[in-house]
């Protein structure tokens, strides 16, 4: 089997690609904005996998010979009303979602499925960490989204550029979760379908 990664994200592309392995890429056929509404009935994790199913197998009759990787993160307030957040896509709205997020904690969760279209075989696996911004003000906000331009992002913020200045602590298992594909979890995937030695 030939990997195919699920997912137009230059991100999850660039950390797929320090595996080593060769893989195609695929644009996943699924609109995600259409299964939001299922977010308040489901748990973070439930949600995130469902999202990341719905995109394998979005692929499954165009690649049915390869193990179609996909992955879909997250981001929760923590503080009641539970509230998801999106991508802010304009530098005033990032500005404004780092302003909600300044001082608090947030949830991120990301649901990795592999799935082989030849044989039916689905395997999961979810990654969580929980960050803590420091309590900047809107000037520092500011100052980072027109600097970075993170509008791409969930959080308004990249970890692996200055947007790490803006936290206060992170709590997590494996920092390549954060940027959107946790290696970690991804490694033992595709140990289990013989991808990578074990």
């Amino acid at each position: 089997m030939k990997l195919l990664l699920a997912s137009t994200s230059r991100y999850r592309r660039a950390l797929l690609e320090r595996l080593s392995i060769p893989f195609d890429v695929a644009a996943p056929e699924f609109d995600e904005s259409a299964h939001e509404g299922l977010f308040s009935t489901s748990t973070d994790e439930a949600f995130a996998l469902h999202l990341a199913e719905g995109k394998a197998r979005s692929l499954v009759e165009s690649h049915p010979g390869h193990l179609i990787l996909a992955a879909d993160q997250i981001a929760t307030l923590d503080v009641p009303p539970r509230t998801l957040l999106h991508k802010p896509g304009s530098v005033d709205r990032a500005v404004a979602q780092l302003m909600t997020l300044a001082g608090r904690t947030h949830t991120l969760t990301t649901g990795v499925v592999a799935l082989a279209p030849a044989s039916g075989r689905l395997e999961t696996a979810v990654d969580k960490q929980r960050l803590t911004m420091r309590s900047y003000g809107e000037t520092e906000a500011r100052a980072y989204v027109e600097a970075a331009r993170p509008l791409d992002c969930v959080g308004a913020y990249r970890v692996e550029d200055a947007g790490i200045t803006l936290f206060e602590d992170i709590r997590a298992d494996d920092v390549t979760g954060i940027i959107g594909l946790p290696l970690l979890h991804v490694c033992r995937l595709l140990r289990r379908f013989g991808l990578l030695a074990s």
